[in-house]
């Protein structure tokens, strides 16, 4: 809804191997430079202001293309998973039961089903595999 069918021809009618997020904007500038020599737009500081406002836009849309195109490095993704699994073989030892043999004062052992735990464990490593 944002382009005309002309435009969206010509714009999928392109080839780049690269995204096409900039050419709306050269489109934009055009229109602003036009609209300035017809006197829509009043003066150079209003053209200055809209090129400004189209610059910032322009600039969010690369940052946003850099953090596609540029992929997350595999150590991230092998820190990430020593770090799931080492948290989990340490609540193996952890959240152990009590041994009631030793005979600590005032504890009995708990034979509940450590359900917190599993939850923890299904989602951090289906998380992981994502």
């Amino acid at each position: 809804g944002f382009l005309t069918r002309g435009e969206r021809r010509r714009l999928e009618g392109l080839r780049s191997p690269h995204n096409q997020f900039w050419v709306p904007c050269v489109w934009f500038a055009a229109l602003a430079a036009q609209a300035r020599r017809e006197g829509r737009v009043r003066d150079d500081s209003a053209l200055k202001l809209l090129m400004e406002e189209l610059n910032r836009f322009r600039g969010h849309c690369s940052l946003l293309f850099h953090y596609d195109w540029i992929s997350v490095p595999l150590v991230y993704t092998q820190v990430v998973t020593i770090a799931v699994y080492t948290f989990f073989v340490t609540c193996l030892i952890g959240r152990q039961f009590l041994d009631p043999a030793q005979g600590y004062a005032g504890h009995e052992l708990d034979l509940g089903v450590p359900v917190f735990t599993l939850l923890q464990f299904f989602f951090y490593v289906g998380w992981l595999k994502v």
